[in-house]
């Protein structure tokens, strides 16, 4: 059997047969306010308390998975209140993980400053007096740029596992895999942070239209996808094409190959300035001179502008310049196929991997109702009736290691979260390193092979014994002991067990060792399902 050779002690290997099933499934308009209509959405659900088994399910479905302050937060305020909590959420971090994310290297300096110190480092390199310091400079560089993709993943990481906006910062991965870009292309180790901190988690919860403008905006999408070197006369349709592929309306959503060509048209001059914020903008022909944008380090540059009449999802466009991008953003994100695009990619995310049309229909109507509001979306997914159906969403990668670090964790705040990144990475759900545009895939069938349930029990089995190392700043300390959580003593494991199958409890019966329960309670069946 060789799926098991992944544990440690052979002896073990029986009790895992028996939880080897878990290959297979278990039984920018203001009227109306957004907080308004998601507040409306969740009164269909119902008013009684939930059961500890409820709260767990509702915790696993909404947050990263169940703790105990979760657990005591869903319970005190109900379903209703704690969902509206989560969807309107306060910007506010605890102390703890604010100083963990403010320790951080990148969080010491502006981006304006991280730019302007890479530029530095690349030009020392030019101008290197010889090949041995031009290879050091060149390494220097190199690892300034992992450093700042570390420190994007600890920041994801951390979040995840300890900020009570739980449901912002699902959000906040689903829309990064949803707008994905990938550390492997040039120098995007130095933007994915950025992008993550101003582009995606502000509007995580917020106006679709206006993520959507705040990612085209950004650095780290332009250089992704090539925009930054669109211009007329030098057609790149590459972002034009996954912007309605794979960013709004879908590869079926009704647009032609000459809808992505003068979409390409549009985003010509659509590009980044990696030059000083204060720098002088181009030289610029007088007419063109207002049409000029600089905003960070976005630039429209009406230079490399193609001003040609252009029809759009068969209407012209009538504005110029960046007004003209902004004009068919607003045309595209109003499309009824994306309203449809985004609720069943929320459904996915969120329900089923095959959800029922029905309650994709109401997303969508949703969707357009809000005009795109995001919060008003989720709480209509949320509250329908079909979503009171838990248990037959199987876990991704990122699902099953943040739950289960969550779980082992027990409140303890982590010092390092480059263990979990390793795990994912491990698991093929590397952060920011999904080498094409259209992301991770967030269906069973793509997780859960003989092969990748192997690695995921090698997993479970460093968090079952191992779970400490999150705990030490550095590889250097000693791991703090016990170095396992007893998750035989959890409440939330506990409460788990009353609706787990007869074959799962009896393994776990028969565990020789505090650790050995933890892996096979993190290898069982139902720990892979949410």
């Amino acid at each position: 059997m060789p799926i098991f050779s992944v544990i440690a002690r052979p002896g073990m290997a029986a009790a895992l047969l028996l939880l080897a099933a878990a290959c297979a499934p278990l039984p920018r308009h203001p009227e109306p306010g957004p907080g308004a209509l998601a507040v409306a959405a969740l009164q269909a659900l119902p008013d009684a308390p939930l059961s500890a088994l409820q709260r767990q399910q509702w915790l696993d479905r909404v947050t990263w998975g169940a703790d105990e302050a979760g657990d005591a937060g869903l319970e005190r305020l109900g379903l209703k209140a704690w969902l509206a909590r989560q969807l309107q959420p306060d910007a506010a971090l605890p102390a703890p993980l604010a100083q963990q994310l403010a320790a951080l290297p990148s969080s010491r300096s502006s981006m304006a400053d991280t730019v302007a110190g890479l530029e530095a480092l690349r030009q020392a390199a030019r101008q290197a007096g010889s090949d041995a310091e031009q290879v050091q400079r060149r390494q220097e560089y190199q690892r300034a740029l992992n450093q700042l993709a570390a420190d994007a993943q600890q920041s994801l990481v951390l979040r995840a596992l300890h900020a009570p906006a739980q449901l912002r910062e699902q959000m906040t991965w689903f829309w990064l895999n949803h707008f994905s870009v990938s550390v492997r292309k040039a120098d995007l180790r130095a933007w994915v942070g950025d992008y993550t901190d101003q582009a995606i988690r502000p509007h995580a919860l917020g106006n679709f239209r206006q993520l959507l403008g705040a990612t085209l905006r950004h650095p780290a999408m332009l250089r992704y996808l090539d925009n930054a070197s669109n211009a007329a006369g030098r057609i790149n349709e590459n972002y034009a094409r996954e912007l309605l592929e794979l960013h709004t309306m879908g590869v079926e959503g009704g647009y032609t190959q000459a809808d992505v060509q003068e979409l390409a048209r549009v985003l010509t001059g659509v590009g980044v300035n990696l030059g000083p914020p204060a720098s002088a903008p181009p030289r610029l022909a007088p007419q063109l001179r207002a049409d000029y944008v600089r905003q960070g380090f976005f630039e429209f540059n009406p230079a490399r502008h193609d001003y040609g009449p252009k029809t759009l999802l068969g209407q012209p466009l009538h504005a110029r310049g960046m007004a003209e991008v902004d004009e068919a953003l607003d045309r595209i994100a109003a499309a009824p196929a994306t309203a449809r695009f985004i609720a069943r990619k929320l459904a996915v995310f969120f329900i089923a991997d095959e959800p029922p049309p029905a309650l994709v229909q109401r997303t969508a109507q949703a969707f357009e109702r809000s005009h795109g509001d995001i919060a008003a979306t989720l709480a209509a997914l949320l509250a329908a009736p079909e979503a009171a159906h838990f248990g037959a969403k199987f876990r991704d990668p990122v699902h099953y290691v943040f739950a289960a670090t969550r779980l082992a964790l027990d409140g303890r705040m982590a010092a390092d979260a480059a263990p979990v990144a390793g795990w994912l990475a491990q698991l093929g759900q590397g952060l920011y390193a999904h080498e094409t545009p259209n992301g991770y895939p967030a269906q069973r069938p793509d997780w859960d092979g003989p092969g990748q349930l192997a690695a995921r029990f090698e997993v479970a089995r460093q968090i079952g014994t191992r779970s400490a190392v999150l705990l030490r700043s550095s590889a250097q300390q000693p791991l703090p002991q016990p170095p396992h959580a007893p998750l035989a003593q959890s409440p939330l494991a506990q409460q788990r067990l009353a609706g787990w199958s007869p074959a799962s409890r009896a393994a776990l019966a028969r565990a020789p060792s505090a650790a050995e329960w933890n892996i096979l309670f993190l290898c069982a069946p139902e720990m892979m399902y949410r």
